[in-house]
């Protein structure tokens, strides 16, 4: 069983390992309950009907998973030019260091859920709420990220740029950029993770009638709960694609090339 166990790829052990919880856990609690749990297979052939054009909170799928996936790209897109911006900009500025370098690390201790009142306060309910939630949550994680890889460049590289006669732009496109790239995409990887978690999250409770969140929420209300498992395994099935797969191999292969030979080691 050992060797057959080996033989099998980590991504598909996992897989199986959580189908067959989720089954046994399906049976217990219609068993010490009497409430129907929806069963992978049962999961599995709701969203087979959503993929096929099944009305889902008014809409279907495919309109929840483009407004989820808009909103996403716009407020990532702000918490990472800001993030990177910021980090580069303390990494190089000692005085905005000194000012500003404890800031995103408060912001760091701040779930996601928290900034539910200030959204509302801010921007009331809707778009512009969802897309703050997203930015200021991400925006942590990459600034801190980029920040520590800005500030622990070898200075022997920036010094001997200099003695060659280096300018300031050179300097930083040709040795401070590089060298930061690393920590940029890892910083990125987790932002984007932290900010699929809150866009969910954001449209479950100020959420405007589409969106992943809000369907999921709305089929619980309507105990479609086969819907709301299939909305959690597309939102599962987005986001490890977007960070494990797709960032995470972008960041290995950054880190090979551009990593000093210390580091990988």
């Amino acid at each position: 069983m050992t060797k057959f166990l080996k033989k099998l790829p980590k991504p598909t052990l996992s897989l199986l390992l959580l189908l067959t919880a989720w089954q046994l856990s399906a049976e217990g609690v219609l068993f010490f309950r009497g409430v129907s749990f929806p069963t992978p297979g049962e999961t599995f052939l709701r969203l087979l009907e959503l993929l096929l054009g099944k009305g889902l909170a008014g809409h279907s799928l495919y309109v929840h998973l483009f407004s989820s996936l808009r909103r996403w790209a716009a407020g990532f897109a702000v918490a990472a030019l800001s993030g990177v911006g910021y980090g580069l900009a303390a990494g190089r500025i000692r005085a905005l260091e000194l000012a500003t370098s404890e800031i995103p690390q408060l912001l760091l201790l701040v779930p996601g859920l928290a900034w539910v009142p200030v959204a509302i306060l801010l921007f009331g309910i809707g778009e512009t709420a969802t897309l703050f939630m997203i930015a200021v949550s991400a925006f942590a994680p990459i600034a801190v990220s980029v920040f520590s890889g800005a500030r622990n460049i070898d200075v022997r590289l920036l010094r001997a740029a200099e003695m060659m006669g280096a300018g300031e732009g050179a300097i930083f496109l040709r040795v401070f950029l590089p060298s930061t790239l690393p920590s940029i995409l890892s910083g990125l990887r987790v932002g984007l993770g932290t900010s699929w978690r809150v866009l969910v999250a954001a449209e479950m409770v100020v959420g405007s009638g589409t969106g992943l969140g809000y369907s999921l929420i709305q089929a619980r209300w309507t105990l479609d709960y086969a819907s709301s498992f299939s909305c959690i395994a597309v939102i599962c099935g987005i986001g490890f694609f977007f960070e494990r797969i797709l960032l995470r191999r972008l960041e290995k292969r950054t880190i090979d090339r551009w990593a000093p030979v210390a580091e990988k080691e």
